[in-house]
């Protein structure tokens, strides 16, 4: 190239002769004027031909196998690799390089498309990609994995982060209901994978039969969910981009809290920080905070109640009022026992519910082998086995008031004792916890601990309200003549006057 720029320049401008540019150079003349005569600005080597001395003979055969597995399924066709193996049976040594080359060459003369993608544009307010990950966080000085949820609306690229210990529908239906709080608004559509907990079954196309509580959400917000083609994570990049972004910025070096609730405040208020610092990739003059407010949020739809959003399952009550959840137990109601029952899932609570009616309601547990007693489920039950109240699970570690524990220590000492302390139990349910607490301590104070006592405080101290007014008698029911006292009547009924 620098030979060529002076043969040019010196003739062109110099008005040197070939000759006299040849003798300087040290060149060939006919060089020379090949150079001034072709008005070659850069020169470069291209073989014409591409001599393959040891796949000539295999190109025919090559061939046949590449149209026929063009016909295949795209899963179905053999790899560059594998056709150099099926011609090494057939006798040929050359290097894999030269059949890969072939096979390309190949390909583009067909006109086969390579990894090429069509850029998406999305209007304000139409659409939000969502996908998971998973992160490790060190929660209480324990180092867990955890499930993170990310959004992403795809016109103003603001993000939403929020983590969970499973990924499960009920989550699932959880962060929507953060998530569109944290937007402010709802968009139009959701562009998701094609998850179990969304999809039941995936047809050819975009044909899908989502799940039907999945549909309930999406119904309740009013949202059209667009599942994207099996392998083709373009179709939702944004998101894609984001969790390998996301945890670069934010999970590294690993993120250390005392709890679950204290990560998630910290991943909202990083995902506003970035939002306020990073330029948009579109409208570069703008950040994206500035691109949301300006020109998404407007277009967003009003924000509306959150869906009820659990996972709901059948199952039976043991004969000891428990059900059996995510390998823990749970207490229910005891009358309930042997009785089939919906159990309903929460992103952070548990509720048992018969007949639309809630029976129990307790804080989820993610951990195993867990059992959660409610002891008030159990009081009904005393009444036929009062001696129960000594070691019963559920009245192990019962949280009540101090009074009404000094009094079931003093009853407890005694024979009979037991069916004394379940009699004051139960006249909770009718006269609430805090007059019965009141009732122990006047008979602590009195120093009669009996439940004789304690219940008729308990009466004593019942609020009667107004009373009623009396219906004033008839005239015709009044007594003509009112009764005397007279002890002779009486003597004389008994005989003896």
């Amino acid at each position: 190239m620098e030979r060529a720029v002076k043969i040019r320049r010196w003739h062109h401008v110099r008005k040197q002769p070939i000759k006299e540019i040849a003798r300087e150079l040290g060149i060939s003349r006919n060089t020379v004027r090949r150079i001034v005569r072709e008005n070659i600005t850069a020169t470069e080597y291209k073989r014409t031909e591409q001599p393959l001395p040891k796949l000539g003979i295999y190109k025919e055969q090559l061939e046949t196998w590449l149209l026929e597995d063009r016909k295949l399924p795209k899963n179905q066709r053999r790899s560059s690799r594998r056709l150099h193996e099926r011609l090494k049976e057939e006798g040929y040594s050359g290097a894999y390089d030269s059949v890969q080359r072939f096979v390309k060459k190949w390909q583009l003369e067909i006109g086969k498309v390579g990894k090429a993608y069509v850029p998406l544009f999305f209007a304000p307010g139409e659409a939000y990609q969502f996908d998971w990950s998973q992160e490790t966080v060190e929660l209480g000085g324990i180092v867990q994995t955890v499930k993170v949820a990310h959004f992403r609306l795809c016109y103003s690229r603001l993000a939403f982060l929020i983590a969970y210990t499973r990924e499960t529908q009920e989550m699932l239906f959880d962060a929507h209901d953060k998530a569109f709080s944290f937007f402010e608004g709802i968009p139009l559509r959701g562009i998701y994978d094609n998850m179990k907990t969304a999809i039941d079954t995936v047809f050819v196309g975009k044909e899908r039969t989502f799940n039907r509580r999945f549909l309930q959400m999406q119904n309740h917000y009013l949202i059209e969910p667009t599942a994207c083609t099996p392998a083709a994570g373009w179709e939702k990049g944004q998101v894609e981009n984001q969790v390998g972004n996301m945890r670069e910025w934010l999970f590294v070096p690993r993120l250390k809290f005392v709890d679950l609730e204290t990560l998630n405040v910290h991943l909202e208020q990083a995902c506003l920080g970035l939002a306020r610092t990073r330029k948009h990739p579109d409208q570069k003059s703008l950040f994206i905070q500035e691109v949301y407010d300006q020109q998404e949020r407007s277009s967003l739809r009003t924000l509306i109640a959150g869906f009820d959003g659990y996972s709901e399952r059948i199952c039976k009550v043991s004969s000891t009022c428990l059900v059996n959840f995510d390998r823990n137990h749970y207490s229910v109601e005891c009358c309930y026992a042997h009785h089939t029952v919906s159990l309903r899932a929460y992103a952070t609570r548990i509720e048992v519910a018969k007949n639309g009616k809630v029976i129990a309601s307790h804080v989820r547990q993610f951990g195993r082998d867990k059992t959660i007693y409610n002891p008030w489920h159990y009081v009904p039950l005393l009444e036929r086995k009062p001696g129960a109240l000594r070691n019963g699970a559920p009245f192990m570690d019962w949280d009540l008031p101090e009074s009404l524990k000094k009094v079931q220590n003093h009853l407890m000492k005694r024979k009979g004792g037991d069916k004394e302390c379940v009699s004051i139990l139960q006249t909770i349910e009718s006269f609430g916890l805090e007059a019965v607490s009141v009732s122990c301590e006047l008979a602590l104070e009195n120093q009669v601990i009996s439940a004789n006592y304690i219940l008729n405080v308990v009466n004593r101290l019942r609020p009667t309200g107004n009373l009623p007014s009396l219906i004033p008698t008839p005239d015709t029911l009044k007594l003509q003549h009112e009764p005397q006292a007279n002890c002779d009547r009486y003597e004389t009924l008994v005989g003896r006057t």
